[in-house]
């Protein structure tokens, strides 16, 4: 089993909501405290507590800002920008993330984080990223909603993040530039450049802002969930809008649920590595517990003559051969697909022959009954006494047939 943590976002994304759910979550509250301190951003103070949204209880982050009334992150699309915000470059953001006293891992992603946001407004305003101006975004209830997504997420040490899309709503919203639709240009922005799916829905406001989207461009590995899977922990973050229902961002850690006894087939075209890279990757493909492998030659786009690779797998396995693959050849590209099989039952059967022991499959199928002697048993008799692998073979079938109707 592989374990990931999955952000629902039925109702949409934000940073405080995000920065609640990894919270709830289970992720270190200490930890956070004592990053956010050591930020020595002088007028903010935070408050974490329960509350519900709708009757769903949950966990609300809220960033305070002492020497002017607060409007937070998710909120500054709605949005009252006659609250003043300070307006900082990239550089300056950095500055503030380099005094932090964080790991590698959590400064290296809030800086993404906030280079992804970045580079969606340069664009919308058709200008360099040193020419960008963080109006909410680069203010202090922001940084510290990025660096707390940075730490949270650092904390629980998670890997693969899914995130299988995000809902959004409809209509305008007022900000800094004039009236603007839903998505606004920044999400819309994130949202092309990341492959981020955006599903509309029938709720009036935004549902999905810059700093929301932009953590999950910084962290989403897989945008499908698995087949099957089993949830390990929930955390729930609340919303500040009011949508006329719960407002919540769902965080999961979940665990894929393996059938055993589920077959793939992982198919690649390869047309640029040696006959020795083949050799190897069908070596490491047998040894990390493939169940087949196989090449064929074939004609690729441009007439090239090419060898197709063909892999059965378990389903357990799939990562690994994936990643076998990957590795060692020159593919940049696979297609996998589940197939249904039907085999025969099967037990082994051990022949004493004079020349020693030999192992035979018996495989049965209604009135169908099979045997057929296993290849390294033979063989290992067979070079032992100096004897034909044919021979060796034929009396092994015929005397594990004699004696299994015995």
């Amino acid at each position: 089993m592989s374990e990931y943590l999955f952000l629902d976002g039925s109702c949409g994304i934000s940073g405080d909501m995000m920065v609640a759910a990894l919270l709830d979550l289970g992720a270190n509250e200490a930890k956070l405290n004592s990053v956010l301190k050591s930020l020595r951003l002088d007028g903010f103070d935070y408050q974490i507590a329960k509350k519900n949204s709708y009757s769903i209880s949950g966990c609300d982050f809220n960033v305070l800002l002492h020497q002017k009334e607060h409007v937070h992150e998710e909120e500054y699309h709605e949005h009252h920008h006659e609250h003043h915000h300070e307006h900082r470059h990239l550089s300056d953001v950095y500055d503030i993330i380099d005094k932090g006293e964080m790991t590698s891992t959590a400064r290296d992603l809030a800086k993404k984080i906030f280079l992804i946001v970045a580079e969606a407004e340069a664009k919308a305003h058709g200008c360099s990223l040193d020419e960008v101006h963080f109006h909410e975004v680069g203010a202090i209830d922001s940084i510290v909603d990025i660096i707390a997504i940075a730490v949270l997420i650092d904390d629980l040490a998670v890997n693969q993040v899914i995130v299988n899309g995000l809902c959004e709503g409809k209509g305008f919203v007022e900000c800094q530039h004039g009236r603007l639709p839903v998505p606004v240009p920044a999400v819309v922005n994130i949202a092309q450049k990341y492959g981020i799916i955006l599903h509309p829905s029938e709720t009036n406001g935004e549902m999905v802002t810059p700093t929301g989207i932009a953590a999950v461009a910084a962290l989403k590995t897989i945008d499908k969930l698995p087949s099957a899977y089993k949830i390990i922990k929930t955390g729930i973050g609340l919303g500040k809008r009011d949508f006329g229902r719960a407002n919540f961002l769902r965080a999961m850690i979940i665990d894929d649920v393996v059938d055993d006894d589920q077959v793939y087939i992982i198919e690649t075209n390869i047309d640029d590595s040696t006959s020795e890279e083949l050799g190897l990757t069908m070596e490491k493909l047998m040894s990390a517990g493939a169940r087949d492998v196989h090449f064929e030659p074939c004609f690729m786009k441009k007439n090239r003559p090419a060898f197709l690779l063909r892999v059965v797998t378990s389903a357990k396995s799939l990562s690994k051969m994936e990643e076998i693959i990957f590795s060692y050849t020159s593919t940049i590209g696979l297609r996998k697909y589940p197939v249904e099989r039907r085999c025969m039952e099967r037990k082994i059967l051990n022949v004493t022959l004079p020349y020693g022991v030999v192992e035979v499959k018996k495989c049965w199928l209604g009135n169908i009954v099979k045997y057929n002697p296993e290849y390294e048993s033979v063989k290992k008799i067979a070079e032992l006494s100096n004897l034909s692998f044919r021979k060796v073979f034929d009396e092994a079938r015929m005397m594990a047939e004699k004696a299994d109707n015995a």
